[in-house]
């Protein structure tokens, strides 16, 4: 199981079937860059054009249609010290009739301290002062190629993927995507130093980033929605609009994880999902919603 150390020179607005970037093992390991959300790499500079440019996209061999990948964020790194985001909610968040009192847009300047652990508010001077959070990065888009040939934007999600903007995407995690094309094809960017729920600015403190990843192709899995895991529990993800249809995508692959994964019986997923099952939000700012639908471990059946 090799450790690869990749250099990108080229990012994609797009996920879908493009040529690799590099060719990997089954088991393997990939360290490399992201650039922010604007295109901006370690230095700031601006390296290719705006709309969550994507590093990759990494072949894996024994990666074949039908089958799932999983992918390990093993780390999460800022490069740079200074991250931006919006400043005033996206109007669709709230009442129609509160969007005329709303201030107007205005980039916000994030400094990230990597020794303690924190991002603040620089800019602008509001009256919440030296806001300072507790820096937890995560990744807002990623995926692999989706089926028929299919480029799907940056800028939204589907069953392959894509800008779901969780931000339980973050060190330690695997994420599970189902393999549409012959090696997966799977692509990574858009790092966050810090999210809430929902990314209700439309953006997270947008920051490029350090990460290392390890694929691993599963073939008793049949996910046909991202999936994830980490220590304290499993989740699926729903992408689509309106919020309800997210929902149902969602909650629709954990019943089949808890039957197909965990062996319950139907009726018995069904009766441990209601009792269970705790619910967030991705997105509500990209042309499709995110909803997760979370379950915790001890509540699960021993394998």
């Amino acid at each position: 199981m090799a450790v690869h150390h990749f250099t990108p020179d080229r990012y994609y607005i797009t996920i879908g079937s493009h040529e690799p970037a590099l060719v990997i093992d089954d088991g393997d390991s990939v360290v490399t860059t992201t650039v922010d959300a604007a295109g901006c790499d370690a230095s700031g500079e601006g390296v290719t054009p705006r709309g969550n440019p994507q590093t990759g996209p990494f072949f894996v061999k024994n990666a074949q249609p039908g089958e799932t990948l999983a992918v390990t964020l093993d780390e999460i790194v800022p490069n740079r010290l200074q991250g931006f985001s919006a400043s005033v909610v996206a109007p669709n968040v709230v009442d129609p009739d509160f969007v005329r009192e709303m201030p107007d847009a205005e980039r916000s300047l994030w400094d990230v301290d990597l020794e303690a652990q924190t991002v603040s508010l620089v800019t602008p001077t509001t009256s919440i002062g030296h806001y300072t959070l507790p820096l937890r990065p995560m990744i807002g888009c990623f995926g692999v190629a989706p089926a028929r040939g299919q480029a799907i934007s940056t800028a939204t999600s589907a069953e392959h993927g894509g800008n779901m903007d969780f931000n339980g995407f973050g060190p330690g995690v695997t994420a599970y995507f189902p393999v549409f094309v012959e090696g997966a094809l799977f692509h990574i960017g858009d790092g966050h130093a810090v999210q809430g729920d929902g990314e209700i600015l439309g953006t997270g403190v947008e920051i490029s980033m350090n990460v290392r990843f390890t694929v691993k192709v599963i073939k008793g899995m049949a996910a046909r929605w991202p999936r994830g895991e980490n220590e304290r529990e499993i989740f699926t993800l729903g992408n689509a609009r309106p919020l309800d249809q997210a929902l149902q995508h969602a909650t629709t692959e954990m019943l089949r994880w808890l039957q197909d994964g965990y062996k319950l019986d139907p009726r018995g997923a069904h009766l441990l999902l209601g009792q269970s099952v705790r619910y967030s939000i991705g997105n509500v700012y990209d042309p499709a919603y995110t909803v997760v639908c979370h379950v915790e471990k001890e509540r699960l059946p021993a394998l």
